[in-house]
This record gives C-alpha cells, sequence and structure tokens, in this order.
C-alpha cells in the first residue's frame, strides 16, 4: 500500500536543500526520501544517482544532463502505520489429511496437538479464504466425538472463534467465497444433532454472537473486519434456520438447550427468509405445542411469543394459521391464557396475556380451527362477559380488572374476538349460554357523570362505542335475546340522547371515536348502524316492534336536524344514509308504515335528492348518501298513491330525470327501475313528457341517447347511422358473442336472460312504452332510427331466447322432433324477418333524412341565388344611372322612356268631372357630377340662333358623406321632383282659393 505522503524526489533538488541548511548554520530537517528509501548496494539507480554519495552535482555536468530518480513503493510497514498483530498462516489441507488419515498409535496425539496449533494461530478471528477448510476440520473432529470425546473441548474452542469476527483481506473475497462459506455454515447446523449439551449450547450462542458482532481487541495487519450483516447473508443462504427447527424435537428432555435453541430462532426469525424456512419445517406448530410446558424462568413463553409474532409479520399468514389450527397448540394456548388471566400481577404477564389473545384471535379467523372442541371459546366469553354479568363459574370467582392500560386492551381484544367467534355458527348456542347481548346492552345507555365506574371516562367512552360495535355483529344471530332485553326500545332511548342538546364532552380518541370529538355523533353512528343491522334481516316481528315504538317519526326527525342543523361532515353523511337505509327496511312492501312516512319524509327525500353534482367527486359520502335516498325513495314512496301524487306534485320526476341526465354510470340503474315504478302511476308521464333539460332536451331523446351509450359499451354491433348491421342477432353483445354455449340446468340462467337485469336497455323499453312510442316529442332522425329496435326489443330478445335454446340442444347433441324443429324453424326465421322489417324501416328513415337534407340546402342556395340577384339587379341600375349622368343622348332615351311609361299608365278615358294635373315640371333639368357637384342645365338662344346648353355648378352641401353620393344620386333626384310638385300644387290651391273667394263674394252681393 502506498503512503499518501511518499513522494518522488530528484536528487540534484535534495542535494541543493542540504547544502543551502548546512550553508546558513541551521538544523537541517530529516529529509522524506532518506527516511522513506532503503535501497541495496547493488542497486544500478542507486550508483548512479548522486544523492548515493550525499553530495550536490558536480559543477562540470551538462546543464541537460537529467539525473536518474529512484522510485520505491511505501507500505504501511514502512511507515509503522500497520499496528497490531502479524498475521501467520498454516497448511490447513495436512491438518485435512492427518484427520483422514486410519486411526494409529500416535496419530491422536498428532491431531490433537495440530489443531491446537491452529486454534492458537486464529485466535483473533477466521479469515474468509481459509473458513471452509476449518469449517471441514470441525466438522471432522465432530465425527470423531462420539469415539474419541476429547474432540469436543477442540471443536468448542473453533465454535467460540467463530463467535469472532471474520477477516477478509480484500474487498472482494466477500463475493469470492461466499458459496463456499454458505455451504459450510449449512454444516454448522448438523453439530446440534450430537448429544452434548456443552456442545449445542455453545453452537447457539456462536449463531447468537452473529446477530451481535464486536470489533476485535487486536488488528491483524493487512485485514479487515466483516461485518455482521455478511455473516446473516450466509446463514440465510446456508438454510441454517431451517436444520434447527427439523432438530427440535432432539432437544426436548433438556430446558436449557431448547431455551438456547428458542434464543437462536428468535433472532433467526427477524428475516424473512429465515421465517419462510422455519415454516416450510413447521416451527409454528412445533413452537406452540411446547408453550405449555414447564419453566420457572418464563423464558420460553415469552421467546415462543415472540417467535411467533416474526413468523406472523414476515411469513405466509395463511400457512402459519394452518399450522396453528390444531388441537394440541390451541389447548397448550387455551392454558397459557388461563394461567396468565387469573394468575398474572405483573405488566409483563398483562402484556404477554394479551400477545397471546391476540395470536389467538387470527388462529380463530380459521373456520376450521377447533375452537370450540378444545374449550378455548367457552373460556374467552366467560372472560369477556364476567364483568358485566354475574357468573358462578370458579375461574372467574373473585377476579376483576383494574383500569389500567393492559386490562383496557384486553377488555377491546375480548369484545373483537366475539366478533371473530360468531362468524361460526355453532358459537352461537355458546353466547346464549354466556349471555353476551346482555352483557353488550349494558353499555348502551346514557352516560351517567357522577356515578362511580371502574373505567376512566375516556376508557368507558371507547368500551361503550366498541361494545355497540360488537353488538351489530352478534345481534342478528341472537334475535330472542335482543328482543328479551328490549333492544329496540334501549336502542331509541339511546338514539333520543344522542340527538338532545345535553352538553357531552366526548374525547374521540380510539378508532370507534373518529369525527366525534366534542360531540355524540360516534355514538349516533354505531347505534344507527346497529338498527341498520336488525333492520336488514326482514324480520316481521323486529320491525313491527321497532314500528310500534315510533321508530319512523324519530328517525325522520332525526334525519330533518342531520340535514337542517348539522355541518355536512363525512360522519353525517354516513348517519343520513344509514337512516334511509332503515327506513326503506322498516316500509318495504307495507302500506301502513309508508302511510307513517308521509309527506313529511318526502320533503326530505326531496330534499336530498337536490344535492349538487359537484360534491359527488369530494369523497365525503354524497355518493352513498344519493344511494341511499333513492333506495328509500323506491321502498317509501312507490306503492302508496297518496305519496307518489305529493312527488309528483313537488316535481319530484323533475329531480328524478335532472339526475338521470347527469348520466352517472352508477345511478342509471336505479333511477330507471324507479322511472318503471313511477310510469304505472297515469299522472307521471305528462311529468315526463313536459320536462326539459339542457338545450331543450326532452326526456324521450334522453333515455334514446343513453340507449346508444349502452349499447356502445356493450359492443353491440350498428352501423355509422346507427342501422341494424346482424338481423339475426340484433341485440347481441361482445360478450355474449365470445362465451361459449354450455350446458346447464334448467334453474341456471342462460346468458341471455342474465343480460336483461345487467344493463339498462330492458328498463328504456319499459319506460319508453309506457309513455307511448308513437308520441314522442323532440327526436331526431336518428332517434328514431333507434326508436325502431326499441320498440321492437321484446321481440328480439324472444328471438334470441330461441336461438340459444336451439344452440344448446346442438351442442347436447338433441335432435328435436320434426314438428319441434319446424316450430324453432318458424320461430327462428319470424326473429329474422322481424330484423330485416326493422333494418328496411331504419333505411327508409334515413333515405327519408337524406332527401329532406338536400331540399334543405336547396332552399339554402335558393335564398342564397335570390341575394346575388338583387346585388345584381343594384349594380345594373347603377349602371344605368351612371350612364344617364355622364351621357346627355342615354338620359335622353330615359326621360322617353319614362314618359312613355307614364303615358301606357295613364287610363285611356277620363270619368267626367276629373281634375287632371300635370306630371311633367317644366325647367327641372338637375344632376350631380362625378365629383359630387349639383349643377343644373337650360337651354340658351344665341345671337346666330343656335341654342346651348348651360351648367350652372354648385358645390355639394357639407354635411354630405362621400360614401353615400353613388346611393342617394336617385333619392336627390326624386325628392326635387317632389319639392317642385309640392310647390306646384300649393300654388294651385292658394289659386283655387282665390277663385272661391270671388265666387263667394259675388254670390252674397247677387
Amino acid at each position: 500500500m502506498l503512503h499518501p505522503h511518499a513522494q518522488r524526489l530528484s536528487a540534484s533538488a535534495q542535494g541543493k536543500k542540504e547544502w543551502k541548511s548546512q550553508g546558513s548554520g541551521r538544523k537541517s530537517r530529516p529529509r522524506l526520501a532518506s527516511s522513506l528509501a532503503v535501497t541495496s548496494p547493488d542497486d544500478p539507480l542507486a550508483a548512479l544517482s548522486p544523492e548515493a554519495a550525499g553530495g550536490k552535482p558536480k559543477s562540470g555536468s551538462s546543464p541537460r544532463h537529467i539525473p536518474v530518480v529512484r522510485l520505491k513503493v511505501v507500505t504501511d510497514m514502512d511507515l509503522g502505520l500497520a499496528q497490531g498483530v502479524q498475521f501467520k498462516t498454516m497448511d490447513l489441507n495436512s491438518i485435512i489429511g492427518l484427520l483422514e488419515k486410519q486411526p494409529k498409535d500416535d496419530l491422536e496425539e498428532r491431531q490433537l496437538q495440530s489443531i491446537k496449533m491452529m486454534v492458537q494461530c486464529y485466535q483473533n478471528g477466521f479469515p474468509l479464504r481459509d473458513l471452509a477448510q476449518i469449517f471441514k476440520i470441525m466438522s471432522l473432529c465432530s465425527e470423531k466425538i462420539e469415539k474419541q470425546p476429547v474432540f469436543l473441548e477442540i471443536v468448542c474452542e473453533i465454535l467460540k472463534l467463530c463467535r469472532l469476527p471474520f477477516l477478509k483481506k480484500k474487498t472482494s473475497d466477500e463475493i469470492t467465497y461466499a458459496k463456499e462459506i454458505s455451504e459450510a455454515v449449512s454444516h454448522l447446523g448438523d453439530l446440534i444433532k450430537i448429544p452434548n449439551s456443552e456442545l449445542r449450547i455453545q453452537l447457539c450462542k456462536c449463531i447468537v454472537d452473529f446477530y451481535h458482532a464486536e470489533p476485535l481487541k487486536k488488528q491483524i495487519a493487512g485485514y479487515q473486519q466483516v461485518s455482521s450483516t455478511y455473516k446473516i447473508q450466509m446463514i440465510e443462504s446456508g438454510g441454517l434456520a431451517e436444520i434447527l427447527v427439523l432438530s427440535w424435537d432432539l432437544l426436548q428432555a433438556e430446558l436449557i438447550e431448547k431455551l438456547w435453541l428458542l434464543k437462536t430462532l428468535q433472532h433467526l426469525s427477524t428475516s424473512e427468509i429465515n421465517c419462510n424456512l422455519m415454516i416450510k419445517a413447521l416451527a409454528a406448530n412445533k413452537i406452540c405445542s411446547c408453550l405449555n410446558n414447564p419453566d420457572p424462568s418464563g423464558q420460553l413463553l415469552f421467546r415462543s411469543s415472540e417467535i411467533l409474532w416474526n413468523l406472523l409479520e414476515k411469513s405466509s399468514k395463511e400457512e402459519i394459521i394452518k399450522q396453528l389450527s390444531h388441537l394440541e397448540c390451541l389447548l397448550a394456548l387455551k392454558e397459557v391464557f388461563k394461567n396468565l388471566f387469573t394468575k398474572g400481577y405483573r405488566h409483563y404477564d398483562r402484556q404477554l396475556r394479551n400477545d397471546i389473545l391476540v395470536i389467538t384471535t387470527i388462529i380463530a379467523q380459521n373456520p376450521g380451527a377447533p375452537m370450540i372442541e378444545s374449550g378455548f371459546t367457552r373460556v374467552l366469553i366467560l372472560f369477556a362477559t364476567f364483568n358485566e354479568v354475574k357468573s358462578q363459574d370458579p375461574l372467574v370467582k373473585g377476579l376483576k380488572l383494574s383500569n389500567s392500560y393492559e386490562d383496557f386492551e384486553l377488555k377491546k381484544l375480548l369484545f373483537n374476538i366475539i366478533v371473530v367467534l360468531c362468524r361460526d355458527l355453532p358459537t352461537v348456542q355458546l353466547l346464549i349460554e354466556g349471555k353476551t347481548v346482555e352483557a353488550l346492552f349494558s353499555y348502551v345507555k346514557k352516560t351517567e357523570r357522577h356515578k362511580v365506574i371502574e373505567w376512566s371516562a375516556a376508557q368507558h367512552e371507547e368500551l361503550q362505542l366498541h361494545a355497540i360495535a360488537t353488538l351489530a355483529s352478534v345481534a342478528p344471530l341472537l334475535i330472542d335475546d335482543y328482543l328479551a332485553c328490549n333492544g329496540n326500545s334501549r336502542i331509541l332511548m339511546f338514539l333520543e340522547w344522542c340527538v338532545n342538546e345535553e352538553t357531552f364532552f366526548s374525547q374521540g380518541n380510539s378508532f370507534h371515536g373518529t369525527g366525534g370529538r366534542g360531540n355524540k355523533f360516534a355514538q349516533m353512528r354505531y347505534t344507527v348502524r346497529l338498527l341498520r343491522a336488525m333492520v336488514s334481516l326482514g324480520n316481521d316481528v323486529v320491525n313491527q316492534d321497532l314500528c310500534d315504538h315510533g321508530a319512523i317519526n324519530q328517525l325522520i326527525g332525526i334525519l330533518k336536524t342531520t340535514v337542517i342543523k348539522l355541518k355536512e361532515e363525512a360522519i353525517v353523511l354516513e348517519i343520513k344514509s344509514d337512516i334511509l337505509l332503515i327506513l326503506s327496511g322498516v316500509c318495504e312492501n307495507n302500506n301502513q308504515r309508508k302511510e307513517l312516512f308521509g309527506n313529511e319524509g318526502v320533503d326530505m327525500i326531496l330534499h336530498l335528492m337536490k344535492i349538487d353534482p359537484k360534491k359527488f367527486q369530494s369523497g365525503l359520502g354524497y355518493k352513498r348518501l344519493l344511494f341511499s335516498t333513492l333506495d328509500s325513495l323506491w321502498c317509501c314512496i312507490l306503492g302508496c298513491y297518496s305519496l307518489e301524487d305529493y312527488f309528483l306534485e313537488k316535481d319530484g320526476i323533475f329531480l328524478l330525470l335532472d339526475l338521470l341526465a347527469l348520466n352517472q354510470k352508477n345511478f342509471c340503474n336505479l333511477i330507471l327501475g324507479i322511472m318503471v315504478e313511477f310510469c304505472d302511476n297515469p299522472k307521471t308521464s305528462v311529468h315526463v313528457n313536459t320536462w326539459r333539460g339542457k338545450k331543450d332536451q326532452t326526456a324521450a331523446n334522453l333515455l334514446i341517447k343513453l340507449w346508444r351509450e349502452e349499447e356502445k359499451d356493450l359492443g353491440v354491433k350498428r352501423d355509422k347511422d346507427g342501422k341494424i348491421i346482424d338481423a339475426k342477432k340484433p341485440l347481441i353483445t361482445t360478450f355474449q358473442e365470445e362465451q361459449k354455449i354450455i350446458p346447464a340446468p334448467p334453474s341456471c340462467p342462460t346468458t341471455s336472460i342474465m343480460e336483461v337485469s345487467e344493463n339498462i336497455r330492458a328498463k328504456i323499453y319499459a319506460v319508453l312504452g309506457k309513455l307511448d312510442f308513437e308520441n314522442l316529442p323532440g327526436l331526431s332522425a336518428e332517434d328514431f332510427v333507434t326508436l325502431c329496435v326499441i320498440h321492437r326489443y321484446l321481440d328480439f330478445k324472444t328471438g334470441e331466447i330461441w336461438n340459444e335454446i336451439n344452440e344448446e340442444l346442438k351442442v347436447e347433441r338433441f335432435r328435436p322432433i320434426s314438428t319441434d324443429k319446424e316450430i324453432l324453424d318458424s320461430i327462428t326465421v319470424a326473429s329474422e324477418n322481424i330484423g330485416k322489417m326493422v333494418a328496411t324501416l331504419q333505411n327508409e328513415m334515413v333515405e327519408s333524412q337524406r332527401s329532406q337534407d338536400i331540399q334543405s340546402e336547396q332552399k339554402a342556395y335558393t335564398k342564397l341565388r335570390a341575394t346575388h340577384r338583387q346585388k345584381d339587379m343594384a349594380n345594373k341600375s347603377w349602371a344605368k344611372f351612371l350612364s344617364r349622368t355622364s351621357n346627355a343622348k342615354a338620359l335622353k332615351k330615359a326621360k322617353k322612356l319614362q314618359e312613355k311609361a307614364i303615358e301606357s299608365s295613364r287610363p285611356k278615358e277620363y270619368p267626367q268631372n276629373a281634375i287632371i294635373h300635370p306630371t311633367d315640371i317644366k325647367g327641372l333639368n338637375i344632376t350631380e357630377s362625378s365629383d359630387g357637384k349639383v349643377f343644373s342645365t337650360k337651354l340658351e338662344q344665341k345671337t346666330d340662333g343656335r341654342s346651348t346648353l348651360k351648367k350652372a355648378f354648385k358645390d355639394p352641401p357639407p354635411q354630405q358623406d362621400i360614401s353615400m353620393k353613388h346611393v342617394n344620386q336617385e333619392s336627390l333626384t326624386r325628392n326635387v321632383l317632389t319639392d317642385t310638385l309640392e310647390a306646384q300644387t300649393k300654388k294651385l290651391k292658394k289659386k283655387t282659393t282665390k277663385d272661391n273667394q270671388i265666387t263667394t263674394k259675388n254670390t252674397k252681393s247677387t
């Protein structure tokens, strides 16, 4: 190894430094090169170097001369850094050969001497490279112990050295020798088979020290310590844990050996790999069977429970339960638990007792575990109820639980194991004998603050909630005990206390108390769950007893309180949902109870149906609440005509259709089922047809749209226009196509029949059928195409079922008689003909719609052409106007045409006494130039007798818009003509008035 401070120094530079230091008269520092370099006199590099003489280079040497530099690899030994012992190796192969020789007179002494020398050599640990040979030597020595006990001490000495950390010279040694060491470690477990207590204990100590490696006291030169992780990996790969478990039966006689083996297995069980190997060797069964063995120290029970816990956590839980579900294991667990429960007084005993109970609870989850046969179930029920119900059993006589944390946990664990045990129906009789329901109902009551109780307030609250939760599992199995304890009455009284405003400071610290801190929500939640569990049984006696105690009105009142007063939290929404489910269970199929539900209940359902759809994604339970609301609508309102009418009056159908329009796949089936039932009421169809959704969508359009989406999801074959492709199988889905025809008994429904209840097509058909297929408003051509299929749904489904029957007959190789075959063929042909007829009708509708679209398109184009024609006429009119203003001949021609038109429009004969007004305005010659100036024209006579056209220009009015010049040219001319006519008319009126005045005067004078 090179030291980091080793340098290459040139001889000339060193000489110069030495010369300068001597010349200055100061004490010179020892040179690094002289202290590190040790050269031999025969070294040619040393002879060539000027440093060999200790002087500086000659002055006459050439300046280009490069001195030769001597290099030396510097190691830790050179620097004095390799502290510790120098490691000496031995020829281990010779020792192995010596041990393998045939026994002679002096061979044993030579063998022992050589092995002792080896032990002395490896006092500081074994190197990885020698480990496989050392383990082989140990194995050979162990084989000789039976005949030559002297080798026992040698094997123990080698095991003691194995407890030291292993040594590696290189980092790669761990990988290089991994396979050899793994195989060697696996043979280490064979030593436990030797019937010697000292050797077995020493082996266990050696394995335990693998997990607690201590650093070496002396450092070995050139070697490093291997981590304990590497040792553990070698144990895992070598399968040592399985070997030790298989040797369990060999150590049953000696308690000390068994305790050391348990300690070893406890360390090994911290690894998942080792746990799997131990389970393979049936470790759980072997260890659990010996739990009740006598042990004054108590280590056996402690270490065994720790191993069982590690196995449960780190390996297959199912396999462990299977191993522990043996009668001997449960008997041992029962005796241990009884002793700890009745005689344990230390904190340690109570903890161990609770651990055993948890392990028992896990075993009890296996229905095949002989819990009843072992008597463990009876003992557990007794311990769970003796504190609340008096018992004469001597096992619990004088026994009392304290309010310590361990006893509190024990009480909760006993409640929990009752829930697990009641899943096995034979346990019910034991629960009845143990008065379990009565014991649990002792907690279903108002908490009395001033009464002295054995538990603290927080503990009592948690036990109360746990007891109610346990009742929800136990009470449905023990209905007679439930009724005998007046269960309904107690629950309703407790619910009344939960709702009232009496001050109650809930702790809300436990699992069952979640969401109930500072209030009674947790108590209300578990009480309502208990009531829901009882109602869900459908027992008429229980339900009638509830109604007799006024449960319907009380629950509606609680529901109203939660809706109006309480904040919408997850726990409150859960309580609402459970109350609605209870009301559904009580009122279902009973019109008298539906009448008790009344208009107040309908109002609450209508209020809950107005949930904001955005809240469905909040995760608080709004979807569950809506499910419960719809379920209560179906069970509490439908079938009672007065409530149905009230629901319709309050626009309930509109709310249902609004929910259906959300197209929530989870709700559609339920809502459509309600719609089918509601359509039996003749008033419903008017409400359904009146409803309008977004973009003026009708209910029929919504239902048909849902049908198309459902068929798309199911993979039904349709073309781009929604028409039928396969007339033989118009309703077949992708799943039905992939499903093969399998012969089944007559009681088993076929795929075609099951498909009816699994999607919404049948319900859509029923609703539209009750609304009348022919009078559905707001449908498009595409809707009518789909409606053709919906209209014939029942015919198609009937044909599909007959076709399935026919296929089943072929698969089962049954040949029907000729008459039956003719009937089957005729049904198949009729079904196919209906499909073809519907397909033809759909084609006609599509073609009709296409022709209608073409006509509409042509009308649109006609309007466009008319618009363009008007524009062309306007352009022509403008062009004529320009020609009149710019060309006098054109103006004259237009004037003549105008006069001719006026003349032709005049009547040929005038009636007598008709007044004819002249339409020509003399002297009116006005037009407009291209620059916007107005000018007038008139003919003037010159002296030579010729006439000329004189133009008088005027500027346009200042307010005239330039953009309107061309548009207003004709209107300007018309205005001028109009003004002139008005002026002539006024003059004529004035003249007529004067004539009339003159005539009047003449008449008066006459």
